[in-house]
């Protein structure tokens, strides 16, 4: 499933990432790989709070639709 269909308060684990390299490349500065663990801190107005690796970060709805994945 796609991080945009999860639900607050949840972890799930990144099984792919989807969109062009240089999406890749943000999604790796920020510390987001295939594998790694994001928690869904909340979802306001079409922007998502995310937690990773101990660090918050907002990103946006097309962002978070490019994150495949399951549940923990």
């Amino acid at each position: 499933m796609k991080l945009s269909d999860g639900q607050a308060g949840q972890t799930y684990k990144v099984v792919e990432l989807l969109g062009s390299q240089e999406t890749n490349r943000f999604f790796s500065n920020l510390g987001l790989n295939e594998g790694e663990e994001i928690t869904l801190i909340s979802k306001l107005a079409g922007n998502y709070i995310v937690n990773i690796k101990d660090a918050r970060y907002g990103i946006a709805s097309d962002l978070a639709q490019k994150i495949r994945v399951k549940s923990l």
